[in-house]
């Protein structure tokens, strides 16, 4: 019962087949393959657009580069206080920018509030050489508990960036789940709606390692790729990459493995929320959970096998969590199967 994170699931059946039909023979190195092209080709049908697409190999190495990318001598970027960049990076957007500064945004469950950014954001006047003057907006769909942002919402937060001539930057290692949770498209859940650059994630959904940034923005497209080199973050044999995501979008795999997840995250909530020992701290929205369930009880459950993590108390949670309990999250997967979900209910019952 493998619930601590969706980077514990393997790689989809699928995506190895993929990156075993192209192991052999030879291929154009750094990026300019035919099969690069293919998939490049193919991030701007699925986009709807022409967008420049740069493979990584971390969704960490994404964000960084994705927010060096607008980089400037005092740049500031938003993100929510209990974003990943910001939280879990290990200040890797500050060390590849060479020095910008993360600024935290407060804002109920995961997400930015818009009042709170406006204001904030607005305390930084660009003219005022010793505050440091804004530099991007980063949001994370979906977000580090579990929620997503509305399209609304992506539009209102997009327009108070716009406002102080700043990209709005979208940490998408989740994205397909949000995707397919808002039913909506990816140009629908991007561009459409102001985001200027993207961390498309695929490691957490089926890949073995695939991610990439992905740019609206093509006048940022050659200084991107210098930023990626000396990052370290060009693949010579990029084709592995590639040979992930063909095989990621094919028939629509990668909404498949997303919608699973959800389901199977719906389905955990589910058995939470008739669980005689747990309570569900809120409904999911995509493929996180979240509990608050005693610590003797977790105990037992862990040692029943199933793994899962404690989580800290995120901003906005009102609910009650007593002294001899904690907040657990549980990540669902495309490889997590519903009698995992129903033994793990009946533990709980």
């Amino acid at each position: 019962m493998f619930f601590a994170s969706d980077n514990w699931a393997g790689a989809h059946p699928n995506i190895a087949a993929g990156l075993s039909a192209n192991a052999g023979g030879f291929s154009t190195a750094y990026g300019d393959g035919a099969l690069d092209r293919a998939v490049y080709q193919r991030f701007s049908e699925i986009f709807e657009r022409e967008v420049a697409v740069f493979f990584v190999a971390t969704g960490t190495a994404a964000n960084s580069l994705a927010l060096t990318a607008y980089n400037k001598p005092g740049g500031i970027s938003f993100a929510h206080r209990e974003s990943h960049v910001i939280e879990d990076e290990c200040g890797a957007p500050v060390y590849f920018s060479g020095g910008s500064r993360l600024h935290e945004i407060d804002g109920a469950l995961g997400k930015i509030d818009p009042h709170n950014l406006e204001r904030t954001i607005g305390r930084f006047a660009p003219e005022i050489v010793h505050w440091g003057r804004p530099m991007a907006v980063s949001i994370t769909q979906s977000t580090e508990v579990g929620t997503i942002y509305g399209l609304d919402e992506i539009e209102t937060i997009s327009a108070i960036a716009k406002q102080y001539s700043v990209p709005l930057h979208m940490d998408g290692a989740r994205f397909a789940n949000a995707l397919v949770a808002l039913d909506t498209t990816p140009a629908e859940m991007t561009w459409k709606r102001g985001v200027d650059i993207l961390s498309f994630g695929g490691t957490k959904n089926g890949c073995w390692c695939a991610e990439a940034v992905v740019l609206f923005d093509l006048d940022r497209a050659r200084e991107l790729a210098f930023l990626r080199k000396r990052a370290a973050q060009l693949f010579s044999k990029s084709r592995f990459v590639a040979a992930q995501f063909e095989a990621y979008f094919k028939d629509g795999l990668w909404l498949d493995t997303a919608r699973h997840a959800n389901a199977m995250a719906a389905r955990l909530a589910a058995a939470i929320e008739d669980s005689a020992t747990a309570k569900l701290a809120w409904l999911p929205q995509a493929n996180e959970v979240f509990a608050v369930i005693k610590k003797a009880e977790v105990e037992k459950l862990q040692a029943a096998g199933a793994a899962f993590y404690d989580w800290h108390k995120p901003h906005g949670f009102d609910g009650h969590i007593g002294e001899d309990e904690l907040l657990y999250r549980f990540v669902t997967s495309f490889a997590t199967t519903a009698d995992e979900v129903d033994r793990f209910g009946q533990l709980i019952a």
